[in-house]
């Protein structure tokens, strides 16, 4: 039997089974008192091997073979001591004959503190009475002294007949392992398994395990670069270097991940490789159960900053501990992709039918300007064939490209081993020239270049982005490293160029055949991002990057002038349109004095659309890309137009004779109706919610009205409130809104020439969830007039409130007021930046209420753990806000009324 023990250090310090057996032995016979004296000596284990953990955090394989040692022991006393002194059989007849195997993690000896125990019981045949009561007994033990403990029950023939039948049971008895009871029996199993289960279904067994494989990479969203990524289950994890030692062992009987060299499926180092990630990932798992006291996979943000601390990152220039640590875990998981493919490639070779490679003889060439041509996939004739022509490590992803060819997972390890010497080629045309085709492929850029990254040849010609490979951003707003968010970026450029996200992003989709150079837009998006992490502003950063590279990717002047100005200002587009009133025309006044042209509106608006939306899952909103397109259309009229007032009034005028003719009015009673508003109104309002409002307005008969509305179009319900205006109205309103677990996320303050309020607020669910069904919108409308007349003690109420996630406690957000009196000709604009936390509005209005300031419009947006609420103001006499000192005191006051509200989190 194989000692799988003898490399875990002073192995009776955890558990000295003989001698406590001994003590055993003195005990009255009992279960009771068995779960006693097992209880005692459990809790001593858990803390030696805790206190092992702590001294040795990066030991993660040797933790996990001492916890599954621990394990046995104890499962072979409580077996010793159930036979021996609770159900004695002198003399056994053959069915009284039990096995005890461990399987799955246990199996493996892959046990981290608060892993199951699976367990097999193997019987001859059917169950007899004497092994009913031994199981039954030790199933009881294990859960009196607290295991999670799974189960199964079976004899050989089961064992055949379920595997044959069931890929799961198959793979759970490929793991079966010898833990105590009648050997014989073990191995009588194991020979019919092999016999009767494995010999001849290898390619099944493949087949089925790598199916598994995908469906999960699916449900776990695809990616290794997630920010918080699944240990176990997620791609490039646990689970991925398991199903290679699960397919090795099936198809070549090895029984250690070592025999996979002698097996011809890993060279030495990559075995190594392989080794050397399993015990990183093993420790950080390990790590994910001791610091949560529970069963835990996800490597969440709080435990990241906790888990680099325990293996002693340290922060450095432009990264900190967290993002280093993070930034190993993202290359180890890009090595067990690596092996993954190379592994997958040995195993295709040696069951590939002799049909598919005579096929593939027949109907495809051998090769393919230099290199080999086999069953769809570019290879190499040789390990010398990059060395000889280092431009061949940017020739082999051309032409993967142009033909739709993968690449051959051996041309691909010896692409990762030659890597480097493509740095010398940085300068050379011809090659940038084969590094742009595939960039700008008309076809699907965003596979080839990853394939690309993966093979490191992307990080070695443009050494800036080999910068940001694996570097995460610590933070709940961006769900990818910087690296897999560019290459996403990038593939979801060519889609829209393409045509495939039309529906979603018409403008963008109809912006791109009128741009003069789709390169430069390319380029750009490739760039945007490329200065991260080098602890200035990456944007202005990465336009320098973008200046060297521009010439030497072959962009003219003019061209790298427009990339670097767009990666400069990549992200002013979505500033402007989130955090800003876009009914305000200094507004459309500013942006448009810095874009200066339809082109460069064009490419930024693209640039926006695949920046936002390549950032994460949900990311991109209904909502915001109703935004955008304001922002750009109106943008465009001026930039065509030219003069900053052209058409304003015949755009108000136009909207009210639109109302007239759809309310059904006279002209005297839509000038009477649209005299009682000022010009601002019908300029910030679209038509619809014009009509919308004054439906509402016609239909009032109670000093307050509510109207609401879900608009599938932009993901959003829209509020409308009319009533009397009166100081802290929005305030109120903020506060009755988040009392029912919905965040406003644009509002619109309207004031009648006499004295009556329209306030049209924008809100969503929780992380940009619908809020629109008919229970939730009779509850929001029942909390605002209660609110409204008085009913509900607000800031009683609001402290009340649930506590956000405390993952974002990972995270501190530096709060910060910025005054900006010049953004707006009629008001004073001020963004205060904070941790998002329920009530974070209220609290900033009631403050601006207690300031005497009159808010006109609200705009409200989340970064992850970051909330950024702009706010549109004046004086009570409807005048911009003058003075410095009084400037000072409201941002002193906002300052406070944010750290007060971070005190009060923090104290909870």
């Amino acid at each position: 039997m194989l000692r799988r023990y003898d490399h875990v250090p002073d192995r009776r310090a955890i558990l000295d089974r003989r001698a406590i057996a001994a003590r055993l032995a003195d005990i009255p016979a009992g279960r009771s008192a068995l779960v006693r004296e097992l209880r005692a000596v459990s809790e001593a284990a858990d803390k030696e091997l805790g206190a092992r953990i702590d001294a040795d955090p990066g030991a993660g394989m040797l933790h996990c073979h001492a916890r599954a040692y621990f394990a046995d022991q104890i499962i072979r006393l409580i077996y010793d001591y159930t036979a021996t002194h609770l159900f004695p059989v002198h003399s056994p007849t053959t069915a009284e004959r039990l096995t005890i195997c461990a399987v799955g993690g246990y199996g493996r000896a892959e046990m981290a503190p608060f892993s199951d125990v699976d367990l097999l019981f193997l019987i001859p045949g059917k169950l007899s009475a004497w092994s009913e009561q031994m199981i039954e007994t030790m199933l009881y033990t294990l859960w009196d002294l607290g295991w999670k403990v799974g189960h199964a029950t079976r004899s050989p023939d089961e064992i055949v007949r379920l595997s044959r039948g069931d890929v799961t049971v198959r793979t759970a008895m490929l793991e079966a392992r010898y833990v105590w009871g009648d050997q014989d029996l073990y191995e009588e199993g194991g020979r019919r398994y092999r016999a009767e289960v494995v010999h001849g279904t290898e390619r099944d067994f493949i087949r089925d395990k790598l199916e598994e494989r995908e469906q999960r990479h699916k449900r776990m969203g695809d990616s290794r670069y997630v920010v918080e990524p699944n240990v176990k289950e997620g791609k490039g994890g646990l689970r991925d270097l398991q199903t290679l030692f699960w397919i090795g062992k099936y198809a070549y009987r090895v029984d250690r991940a070592a025999q996979l060299v002698d097996s011809g499926l890993f060279e030495p180092e990559e075995y190594r490789q392989f080794h050397r990630a399993d015990n990183f990932l093993l420790s950080v798992r390990t790590l994910l159960h001791r610091l949560n006291g529970r069963a835990e996979e996800r490597l969440t943000f709080d435990m990241q900053r906790q888990i680099a601390q325990r293996l002693d990152y340290s922060d450095r220039p432009g990264a900190s501990s967290t993002e280093r640590f993070m930034r190993h875990y993202f290359l180890i998981a890009k090595t067990v992709g690596d092996l993954t493919g190379l592994f997958l490639e040995h195993i295709d070779d040696q069951y590939s039918t002799l049909r598919e490679r005579l096929r593939d003889r027949v109907t495809t060439p051998r090769r393919l300007k230099g290199f080999t041509l086999s069953r769809g996939r570019i290879g190499i004739p040789g390990e010398d064939f990059f060395q000889e022509e280092p431009r061949r490590l940017l020739e082999i992803f051309a032409l993967a490209d142009r033909y739709g060819h993968e690449l051959h997972p051996l041309a691909m390890r010896q692409a990762n081993r030659d890597a480097q010497l493509i740095a010398d080629w940085q300068d050379d045309a011809a090659a940038n020239a084969l590094f742009m085709q595939v960039l700008t492929s008309p076809r699907d850029p965003a596979l080839v270049l990853r394939w690309m990254n993966e093979a490191g040849v992307f990080g070695r010609f443009v050494p800036d982005f080999g910068r940001v490979v694996a570097r995460m951003q610590f933070d709940m707003y961006h769900h990818y490293t910087v690296d897999e968010h560019t290459i996403r970026a990038i593939g979801l450029l060519s889609d829209i160029e393409r045509g495939q996200l039309a529906e979603e992003h018409p403008i963008a989709t109809a912006l791109m055949p009128d741009l003069f150079s789709r390169e430069v837009l390319y380029v750009a998006v490739l760039l945007h991002d490329i200065a991260k992490g080098r602890g200035g502003d990456h944007s202005i950063l990465g336009a320098e990057v973008a200046e060297e590279l521009g010439p030497r990717f072959g962009l003219s002047k003019a061209q790298t002038e427009t990339v670097a100005w767009l990666v400069r200002q990549h992200l002013l587009m979505s500033a402007t349109a989130f955090k800003r009133d876009l009914s305000d025309g200094k507004t459309i006044e500013d942006f448009v004095r810095e874009v200066q042209s339809l082109e460069r509106l064009r490419l930024l608006t693209i640039l926006t659309v695949v920046d936002i939306r390549a950032v994460g899952p949900g990311t991109w909103t209904a909502w915001k890309g109703q935004l955008i397109g304001n922002l750009f259309m109106a943008a465009e009229e001026r930039l065509r137009l030219g003069h900053q007032r052209f058409g304003r009034s015949e755009r108000i005028e136009a909207k009210r004779q639109e109302l007239g003719a759809a309310m059904g009015w006279s002209e005297a009673e839509t000038d009477a109706y649209a005299g009682r508003f000022f010009d601002s109104y019908f300029v910030a309002e679209d038509p619809v919610t014009l009509i919308a409002n004054a439906q509402l307005i016609a239909a009032a008969e109670d000093a307050l009205s509510i109207g609401t509305n879900f608009d599938a179009g932009s993901g959003t319900t829209q509020v409308r409130t009319y009533s009397e205006d009166h100081p802290g109205l929005l305030m109120r309103l903020a506060g009755a809104i988040s009392l029912c677990g919905a965040n406003i996320i644009d509002a619109r303050i309207h004031t009648t020439r006499d004295g009556m309020a329209l306030n049209n607020i924008g809100i969503q669910g929780h992380g940009g969830q619908p809020f629109g069904d008919a229970h939730q919108l009779d509850r929001l409308k029942r909390s605002i007039a209660d609110v409204l007349a008085g009913k509900v003690r607000l800031r009683e109420e609001l402290a009340q409130r649930p506590l956000p996630q405390r993952r974002a406690d990972a995270f501190a957000v530096q709060p910060r007021v910025l005054v900006q009196p010049n953004a707006s000709n009629r008001f004073t604009v001020i963004e205060v930046n904070a941790a998002d936390r329920p009530g974070l509005l209220y609290a900033l209005l009631r403050t601006l209420f207690d300031a005497k300031v009159t808010i006109h419009s609200a705009h409200i947006t989340t970064y992850g753990e970051r909330a950024v609420d702009t706010f549109y103001m004046t004086d009570l006499t409807g005048q911009k806000l003058d003075g410095s000192q009084r400037l000072k005191g409201l941002e002193t006051r906002l300052l406070n009324a944010v750290k007060a509200a971070e005190e009060e989190r923090a104290a909870a």
